[in-house]
């Protein structure tokens, strides 16, 4: 069996627009005043012709449209190409379709029409249960928007999870209790929790640089807030499955767990990366970030990538070992051998037990709760 296939096989599809940058984004998102949506549906079709033709009799079992908004997607378009990719692939009868949105561009009509188009998860981005805090966020939406987009959501979809950010600025431990409470009443089977970082290139990010963002949280704030977190969703019966990713049982995102338990994927949309493995060799794919730029090259070349760079099996080991170890269930060390020919040392593996930061059962070690905070000190000890 070829390695990938201990993870599985999904699609992303990525849809660069939005009605407005956030100040804290460091995705490939774009705001633009006119959208061809016609010219955008031919080229994601193009695109996914040409994926399908390496990755023949591959059984698809995750399609996510993320972005951008893709709730502003024409449902059109995403009927076209959910029509397509039935066609190109063998799909998995419990496939998860997953589509993220915004609660700014949601109403029933247009969430039916998703839903009719085959669509079977929504994952929307809050962000804040506070309407000052969305507004320094840069969301266009109130709270009562949001609640009212997502029982919207609720309604149509039988699989919704939303995001949310923490260790906002200014934001105490009481604050985030009563929000992270509330969110937990809402209803969803699965939420993304993450704390707010400060990326380069950003709003944020250049406003940090300059002395002007005030308020944020300190280490041990943050570290307060994140015990919280668990401490508030594990009571709820939504236990972290992941760093910053918490659900009910069953409902994890089968997307992501691809991602994280080095599967496959294919990456088609400007900016979308994937991983794929073609005769025996695993490769990093990359596409053009402008989207106009894709559209033309997809139009005029045939396809929006720009680069496929071959991953070493030592890369691919640690790679796994990196993203495996963000998950409650861990990793597989002899898989990890497998690729990297060589083991972790047994001696490092009990240091880290000894000071309860990972458990290990057989061949597999996990992240403790306390070792979960300080995963990239782990990755280091155990990789070098």
């Amino acid at each position: 069996m070829a390695d990938w296939q201990e993870g599985g096989f999904g699609l992303y599809i990525h849809w660069p627009f939005c009605e407005a940058k956030c100040p804290y984004c460091d995705f490939n998102s774009h705001v633009a005043a006119k959208i061809d949506h016609a010219a955008w549906r031919k080229a994601y079709l193009s695109e996914l012709t040409r994926a399908a033709e390496e990755t023949k009799g591959r059984t698809l079992q995750s399609i996510f449209f993320g972005g951008g908004t893709p709730s502003l997607m024409a449902p059109e378009t995403t009927a076209s190409i959910l029509e397509a990719v039935r066609t190109l692939w063998p799909t998995a009868n419990d496939c998860e379709i997953t589509l993220e949105a915004n609660p700014s561009s949601v109403e029933a009509g247009r969430f039916r029409a998703f839903r009719d188009a085959g669509v079977t998860r929504i994952s929307m981005g809050i962000q804040a249960l506070n309407n000052d805090d969305l507004r320094r966020l840069g969301r266009l939406h109130t709270v009562e928007e949001a609640r009212k987009a997502y029982d919207i959501a609720r309604t149509c979809f039988d699989r919704t999870s939303f995001d949310l950010i923490y260790a906002r600025q200014d934001q105490t431990l009481e604050d985030w209790r009563a929000e992270l409470t509330e969110a937990l009443t809402w209803g969803g089977d699965h939420l993304s929790l993450y704390q707010l970082t400060i990326e380069p290139g950003t709003a944020f990010g250049a406003r940090h640089k300059a002395g002007g963002l005030k308020g944020l949280p300190t280490e041990d704030l943050s570290a307060d807030l994140y015990v919280l977190t668990q401490e508030l969703t594990d009571k709820a019966g939504l236990p972290a499955y992941e760093i910053s990713n918490h659900s009910a049982d069953l409902a994890q995102s089968r997307h992501n767990l691809i991602y994280w338990r080095g599967g496959d994927y294919v990456g088609i949309g400007p900016g979308a990366h994937g991983r794929l493995t073609l005769n025996g060799q695993r490769f990093a794919t990359e596409t053009l970030l402008a989207p106009q730029k894709w559209l033309e090259a997809v139009a005029d070349a045939g396809t929006g990538e720009t680069s496929r760079a071959p991953i070493t099996e030592e890369e691919q080991a640690e790679e796994y070992l990196m993203m495996s170890l963000r998950l409650s269930e861990g990793s597989d060390l002899a898989r990890f051998e497998r690729l990297m020919s060589h083991p972790v040392p047994q001696t490092k593996i009990e240091a880290l037990i000894d000071l309860g930061l990972i458990e290990q059962n057989g061949t597999h070690i996990k992240a403790t709760r306390a070792g979960r905070p300080v995963l990239n000190g782990l990755l280091r000890e155990l990789l070098t």
